[in-house]
């Protein structure tokens, strides 16, 4: 398997990130209004895939799967009795996209039908009223997909050393992040809330058990490089002053997590181990501050074709 880490430049990728963002949410709201509601907003996340992202399959009429294609640059889906449909990704206006992605889910026997109004962001401003011209830079689309090809392939790898609750590794709309969770077992106090143009159920639901998370930002949101995150809700006592590696991670004062420049894995010898270190660093952090049950929730890990001990922990 390829071990290739792209380089990503978040200046001249801003804007068309900012494009796509908004694009995900659209077809991440259309989800999110037929799917029954999972623990943590888990029904209503993007997965990684070799020529892009997916919604999977989506319960609205014959069945539907939304494909982001960063090969071909189009929005293609696909209806369980065997219709398809799709339209470019190109230069074009939040309102046209809107438009183009309604029209396609029709056409694949479905109900476009879902909130209109992005999440997460400053000043929200209604998909069908947002006029503005966007940029589609196709060779930035690439790269960013090749990045997260790379992440989930490493995040997938230490997601195989936890035996507790654990999320899949996938991609949130709303805040445009691509991360993976593991969870303590034991309920954490009530979230405040607070998160821009989000209900606060939302966030309280998704934070409603103790956490350590990790994921991995484009840029933008307080950072002007892309970077991997580092958090535990509720933060143990001691956690934004404990030892983490590699060299290149610190704390940020601003956002309350643990940073780690993506420029700092792309570049390492060897990125995956890298990133692995950041992410087992800071999970260690919170499950060592926090008194987890290391015993019991965790074990090596995995390996293919090679089957864990059943007594192994």
């Amino acid at each position: 398997m390829s071990t290739k880490w792209p380089k990503l430049e978040y200046l001249p990728w801003r804007d068309t990130g900012s494009a796509l963002h908004l694009y995900l949410q659209i077809a991440g709201k259309y989800r999110l209004a037929h799917t029954p509601w999972l623990n943590h907003s888990w029904h209503a996340t993007f997965y990684v895939r070799p020529r892009g992202l997916t919604s999977s399959i989506i319960p609205d009429g014959p069945g539907i799967e939304i494909l982001f294609d960063f090969l071909d640059h189009r929005v293609i889906g696909n209806s369980g009795d065997g219709r398809e449909a799709s339209f470019s990704l190109q230069p074009m206006t939040v309102a046209e996209f809107h438009g183009s992605f309604r029209r396609m889910v029709a056409e694949l026997g479905g109900t476009p039908h879902f909130d209109g109004s992005p999440n997460e962001v400053l000043d929200p401003v209604p998909f069908s009223e947002d006029h503005r011209d966007r940029p589609y830079d196709r060779n930035a689309v690439q790269d960013f997909h090749q990045a997260l090809v790379a992440i989930d392939r490493t995040f997938n790898k230490f997601r195989t050393a936890f035996l507790g609750k654990c999320s899949p590794v996938h991609l949130f709309w709303g805040s445009f992040d691509m991360a993976v969770t593991r969870f303590s077992g034991r309920r954490a106090p009530l979230h405040g809330g607070g998160v821009p143009a989000l209900p606060d159920d939302v966030a309280q639901e998704a934070y409603d058990r103790e956490v350590s998370s990790a994921g991995f930002w484009p840029g933008g949101g307080g950072l002007d490089y892309p970077a991997f995150y580092a958090y535990a809700y509720p933060a143990p006592a001691g956690f934004s002053s404990a030892s983490v590696r590699p060299d290149a991670a610190f704390w940020h004062e601003g956002l309350s997590e643990f940073v780690l420049p993506y420029e700092a894995v792309q570049s390492a010898e060897d990125g995956d181990a890298a990133l692995l270190a950041f992410l087992q660093s800071t999970y260690d952090a919170a499950a060592d501050l926090g008194r987890w049950d290391r015993d019991i929730l965790e074990c090596g890990l995995g390996e293919p074709a090679i089957v864990r001990p059943a007594d192994a922990a």
